[in-house]
């Protein structure tokens, strides 16, 4: 190297204090500056975060006055934003390799090789990554062509983004099937002539040396980039840019998408725990809970009192869409049996003062009543505190919110996820006992956030992996599935 030349390793962070020439930039790394070639990096997606362990740390944050005036140069900023633009389309480009790769070196090998592999199991493994690669050939297409070759920085993709915004939940199915697919490899990864079919489809497919699990986390990888790679395009885009409105859309409309996913896959974990709840109650009735609900709101005992002013105690469970009424066992306090439901769609909720009900006749104490829009149908309620009665009044109104934003936001669960969820419980159950496992306790009470505030968003201080993470973010569990494998003394 020459003196002027910048040293550094595979993994290195170099801080750019000059980008205005195309193919040699001034950089600093291990506090050294010097001249580096543009082409043996690749631009970090978010010059925001800091790199734990990193030589170098970003220009933004420590960055010189004379480093800042350079790059805040017209030239530097836009040499920048071709360099973003350049980073999305070859990145574009090598994803559809990567899907191209997998769809006829593995997926079109394993349907010649019926011996070895059912029809279940590739849809298990693979999923709907063929329909994805349709989809992204699709929108490639259309990169293609609002790409300027010749100045990239004059590139207008924003529009390319929206116009595909809503095929791009098609990755919902994916990342939702991904741990199954997973699971389903390394099952038969366990056995030596799957190890060697898979290694000979990569050598046929001339393939890089990844495993077989590697490429088929690329797409779970890939939609959570998106958002990344807009936000650090709108970053180097000027507002007079005639592409800045359509980015800065983009990138709310790809964050909009993330969000979505991650609705989607907290909803499917949650089906799971609701048929498994639903099996186990004694003398179940009517359409199973997943027809129409997805989500707890909210449980606990109530006192139902009824047309002729009988008091019944009852544990009831808020889901989505309707109210669950439950008796407990007299003596195994664990065991619940069905009651009935509520259609909540169908109620309004109101509101009582302490005092005397007409149409019940005793003096009620922290009651309040679910009435029927169009019938005469009726529930009186009372609880035994009055901030029992608050929170469940407060767990009403999640309830319609929730639902609301459910609608927004275009949430259904498939009835092919409904119906394994519920084949998945009664598997579960077959040879246990009849009864719940444990009464759950009603969940400490979590006002539900409106729906622009349950966006996930791209906080500047978190490393690029902890964000738009597709898993439930983890948070304190809820006592009402605490105790749901706990408490059941009696179980053999």
């Amino acid at each position: 190297m020459d003196e002027q030349e910048l040293g550094f390793k595979a993994g290195d962070v170099i801080q750019v204090l000059e980008a205005s020439h195309k193919d040699w930039w001034w950089g600093r790394s291990a506090d050294r500056e010097a001249w580096f070639p543009a082409s043996f990096v690749r631009l970090r997606v978010n010059q925001e975060e800091l790199s734990e362990g990193s030589s170098g740390s970003p220009g933004e944050e420590q960055e010189e006055d004379t480093g800042r005036a350079r790059h805040k140069h017209p030239e530097s900023k836009q040499q920048m934003r071709a360099n973003v633009v350049q980073e999305i389309m070859d990145t574009e480009r090598v994803y559809i390799k990567h899907l191209r790769d997998i769809c006829e070196g593995y997926i079109r090998q394993c349907r010649k090789h019926t011996a070895m592999f059912s029809v279940a199991q590739l849809a298990t493994i693979f999923g709907n990554i063929e329909d994805i690669y349709r989809f992204q050939r699709k929108f490639l297409k259309d990169l293609e062509k609002q790409y300027n070759k010749e100045e990239p920085h004059l590139s207008e993709i924003g529009s390319c983004f929206l116009q595909h915004q809503e095929g791009f939940a098609i990755y919902s199915e994916y990342c939702n099937n991904h741990p199954g697919a997973c699971a389903e490899l390394a099952g038969l990864m366990q056995q030596r002539r799957y190890r060697h079919f898979f290694e000979a489809c990569r050598l046929l497919q001339q393939m890089i040396d990844i495993a077989l699990d590697g490429f088929l986390l690329t797409p779970v990888q890939k939609i959570c980039k998106y958002p990344l790679q807009l936000a650090e395009l709108l970053k180097y885009t000027a507002p007079e840019h005639s592409d800045y409105d359509n980015i800065k859309a983009a990138y709310e409309a790809m964050k909009n998408v993330a969000c979505l996913i991650n609705e989607r896959k907290r909803k499917l974990e949650s089906i799971d725990k609701i048929a498994r709840w639903q099996v186990s109650i004694v003398g179940w009735e009517g359409q199973d809970l997943l027809e129409r609900s997805s989500e707890l709101i909210h449980s606990g005992e109530l006192t139902s009192v009824t047309r002729q002013g009988k008091s019944q105690q009852r544990t009831f469970f808020l889901f989505d869409h309707q109210l669950v009424f439950c008796k407990k066992d007299l003596l195994r306090r664990d065991v619940l049996y069905y009651r009935g439901r509520a259609d909540t769609d169908a109620m309004e909720l109101v509101d009582l003062e302490d005092g005397r009900d007409g149409a019940r006749g005793p003096g009620l104490r922290n009651a309040f009543r679910l009435a029927s829009r169009t019938g005469d149908e009726v529930h009186l309620f009372c609880a035994r505190k009055p901030e029992d009665k608050a929170r469940w009044l407060q767990a009403f109104r999640d309830e319609r919110r929730r639902v609301q934003e459910d609608r927004a936001l275009g949430m259904e669960i498939s009835e092919n996820q409904k119906k394994l969820a519920m084949l998945n419980a009664q598997k579960a159950a077959h040879g246990k006992s009849k009864g719940y496992g444990g009464c759950p306790a009603a969940p400490p009470l979590q006002s539900l956030r409106p729906i622009h505030q349950r966006h996930i968003t791209v906080p500047s201080s978190l490393p690029q992996q902890q964000v738009f993470a597709l898993a439930e973010p983890k948070r304190k569990p809820s006592l009402f599935w605490h105790t749901f494998n706990k408490l059941a003394p009696f179980r053999k």
